[in-house]
């Protein structure tokens, strides 16, 4: 997966929106990231379709089942070619171990990462929600260690838990970032954002920008002006 450019989540389900969208930022090559509502409409057809016309594809299921499920599960992911899939740290490091083996007997051998805590979990839902005696900072680095054991490549995580995760799991260990925003996009339904410039300097590897590119009035100006951020920082 290109490091050098954003990852764009494709907040979008129809195939017209689709074309609409890649049309708007200039029929480059880009990264993109497909999560379940484009998925789930369009199926696999639409992997490979983006595939096909040069782009490099984050396939964002995000699965959390039993071991056995997910090891299926990410054996049919990596036979589609993309460049990188994902699971939940929460299903244990059972079902992280069962992920790994399932993608290295593959013949295609895309990036695996975990989901620690999503980008818009608050300190206060978390304790709310998950009723644990670490707080949310501690959770995530819990998660990512457990990732890092099980043999994943990296972790999805907020920018905020970055310098933290690299210090314990090792430079190499790839983090993943959403909730990066524009300097003047709404947060949304984030809670943990920043830009790509504080991202780059807190040390993530990739960034993954949706709504603020995705939902611009001029989204090729937003991509070009995030990438040139990502790239300068």
């Amino acid at each position: 997966m290109d490091k050098t450019r954003p990852i764009i989540a494709l907040d979008v389900s129809q195939k017209e929106d689709l074309e609409s969208l890649l049309r708007d930022l200039g029929g480059e090559p880009l990264s993109l990231k497909i999560g379940m509502e484009l998925y789930f409409s369009q199926g696999p057809a639409v992997v490979r379709d983006l595939l096909e016309a040069g782009h490099q594809v984050f396939l964002d299921l995000k699965l959390h089942d039993i071991p056995n499920t997910v090891a299926r599960t990410v054996s049919f992911m990596s036979q589609l070619g993309c460049q990188m899939i994902n699971v939940h740290a929460q299903g244990g490091i059972e079902m992280m171990r069962a992920a790994v083996n399932a993608r290295n007997k593959s013949g295609f051998q895309p990036l695996l990462i975990a989901v620690t805590q999503l980008t818009s979990t608050s300190p206060k839902e978390f304790k709310r929600v998950q009723n644990s005696n670490r707080t949310l900072t501690e959770d995530v680095l819990h998660l990512a260690k457990l990732a890092k054991e099980s043999g994943m490549d990296g972790v999805v995580c907020s920018p905020q838990e970055v310098p933290a995760i690299k210090e314990a799991c090792g430079v190499d260990f790839l983090t993943i970032t959403p909730g990066i925003r524009w300097k003047w996009s709404p947060e949304d339904d984030q809670k943990r954002v920043t830009t790509a410039e504080s991202a780059k300097k807190r040390g993530t590897d990739y960034i993954v920008v949706g709504r603020p590119i995705t939902r611009a009035d001029n989204r090729r100006q937003i991509y070009q002006a995030i990438l040139q951020e990502w790239r300068a920082s």
